[in-house]
């Protein structure tokens, strides 16, 4: 389901949602080889060396091109946890995801322990519909197994023309099933904004998936007309949001602060260090201004939160951000593969780095995130520990912590829910989906006469108990046995879903999050600290 469906079931699919951030920021040089120095040669012929006794001598045929691969992967992998390299179909696919589009099952996986891990789903694609989400760990597809499974293989198996189905077999961590969806491939489009849309009278909201090369207009865009309906207030969501391209990070913090402010800076001890300023007359320096962040929210959303935290700009609400400040350059190879190489740091404008530490290993880097659950740090402020050797000062004197992230100015706790068995029964099925579909597709007619847009939908629609007692028994049905005893809270709450995702089916992304966003207590927050 959606990123908001996500947080709150979040403490039963954290673990595998952080390898979203390995992607860094992007831009292209190339290196002369020539530059190396006397030993870097030296160990290069070592490497040309060994791979011709390989060639000539092992004892099973092989693909010299895979093991090089294999080879400069482990090589960055041991650099720190965001280097990496991308043969040339990774990067064309890559580039599709962040400027174009493309046909498939519509999910950012990665490859974790022999497992294929679902990162993220993208939202009113096919696999939301089908009822995925973020943390699902892919283990079947089509009646096979897939475990140790690599990545070029799950793409050819995944991506097929729109229209073709695929059935995968799925394990969601927390619960015992596993879930089969059948899903039909679609186009898949990749837009960063999934909406902009008024909460009240003057406070508008928008939600940013990612930072992709559309980014700066899709933002100015949604700004503008939010602003022709009125808004002096604004809430942009970037929970969930792993980054993506520098210049789109740059270009919504310009939005925000005046000429001349700083935005970031980046140094390196081989690059030019570099500070990055607000150069154009935003579009909205005036106005209360919240950013939303979670523990997803990586590289270029910190450098987002970071710069209006700094700049005493707008308040910061949520949870500790992911804690990426490394910046990468990718370096494109004659065979049209790549690297990604951490090439400077990048500080926000009180001079923080928000790096974590990664000395003890990628794995126990990205283990931290699910540590912060286990420690109780995304259920109680109390729980959270900053480096109290770290301090930085805000443009007005307030105290900021580098090294872990962004702390947000309000905390706001992860929201498990009470007595929710019956929701999580229905919600981690494909059911809810599925019934929400057939819902929209037969009584559209009757809908869309009664709710002739997202706007009366959203004010009017009511989800009944009748409605829910089907919800229930679509369920059993096709699942084969009882929900667990429905709660008043699982009730509301599937409730909610419900109604949203009817709305989705019938007027898009402008009937969903005015839902949930009602109950998000994220949200509510916001709208408190707008009102004081």
């Amino acid at each position: 389901m959606s990123d908001n469906q996500t947080r709150r079931t979040g403490c039963l699919i954290f673990l595998w949602i952080v390898v979203a951030f390995l992607a860094g920021f992007s831009v292209a040089l190339r290196v002369n080889p020539r530059r190396l120095s006397r030993n870097a040669n030296q160990q290069l012929n070592k490497m040309s060396e060994v791979m011709s006794y390989i060639d000539q001598y092992y004892v099973d045929s092989v693909n010299v091109d895979s093991i090089y691969g294999l080879a400069i992967d482990a090589m960055l992998q041991g650099l720190d946890p965001h280097s990496s390299y991308s043969t040339a179909e990774e990067n064309k696919r890559e580039m599709e995801t962040l400027e174009g589009s493309f046909e498939g099952i519509g999910i950012q996986f990665n490859i974790m322990n022999d497992t294929l891990m679902v990162v993220s789903v993208i939202s009113g694609g096919p696999s939301e519909k089908a009822g995925l989400m973020a943390g699902d760990r892919m283990i079947e597809v089509d009646g096979k197994s897939i475990i140790g499974i690599k990545n070029d293989q799950a793409f050819k198996l995944l991506r097929g023309k729109k229209g073709s189905k695929v059935k995968v077999g799925i394990l969601r961590p927390g619960f015992k099933d596993k879930y089969t969806y059948e899903i039909t491939r679609g186009v898949i489009p990749t837009y960063t904004v999934d909406v902009a849309y008024m909460i009240d009278a003057k406070t508008g909201y928008i939600k940013l998936n990612e930072f992709g090369s559309t980014t700066a207009k899709e933002f100015n865009n949604a700004i503008q007309k939010l602003k022709r309906q009125g808004m002096t207030n604004l809430i942009v969501d970037l929970r969930s949001n792993g980054g993506g391209f520098l210049e789109a990070a740059i270009s919504v913090c310009d939005e925000f602060l005046p000429n001349n402010r700083e935005i970031v800076s980046i140094e390196g001890s081989k690059v030019r260090p570099e500070v990055i300023y607000a150069s154009r007359k935003g579009d909205f320096e005036e106005g209360k201004l919240v950013i939303l962040i979670d523990d997803f929210s990586a590289s270029a959303s910190e450098i987002v939160a970071g710069a209006i935290q700094d700049n005493d700009r707008g308040t910061i609400i949520g949870r500790r951000s992911f804690g990426k400040g490394l910046v990468q350059r990718q370096f494109d190879l004659s065979d049209k593969s790549s690297i990604r190489l951490t090439t400077s740091r990048y500080h926000t404008p009180s001079g923080r780095c928000i790096q974590r530490d990664y000395e003890k290993g990628k794995e126990a880097y990205y283990e931290d995130i699910y540590n912060r659950l286990v420690n109780g740090e995304m259920e109680s402020i109390d729980s959270i520990h900053l480096d109290s050797t770290k301090v930085y000062y805000t443009l007005k004197g307030r105290k900021v912590y580098g090294g872990g992230g962004i702390m947000p100015d309000i905390f706001v706790p992860l929201d498990r829910g009470e007595d929710m068995n019956a929701y999580y029964d229905i919600a981690n099925s494909s059911a809810l989906i599925q019934f929400a579909f057939h819902y929209a597709n037969e009584h559209k007619s009757a809908l869309t006469k009664q709710y002739k847009d997202a706007k009366s939908f959203v004010a009017g629609m009511t989800v009944t108990d009748q409605m829910l007692q089907q919800l229930v028994q679509y369920y059993e049905k096709n699942n084969k046995k009882k929900v667990s005893k429905m709660s008043a809270n699982s009730s509301k709450e599937l409730k909610v879903w419900l109604k949203a995702l009817i709305g989705r089916n019938l007027y898009g992304d402008e009937a969903f999050y005015p839902v949930v966003n009602k109950t998000d207590n994220v949200i509510q927050k916001a709208m408190e600290v707008m009102k004081k």
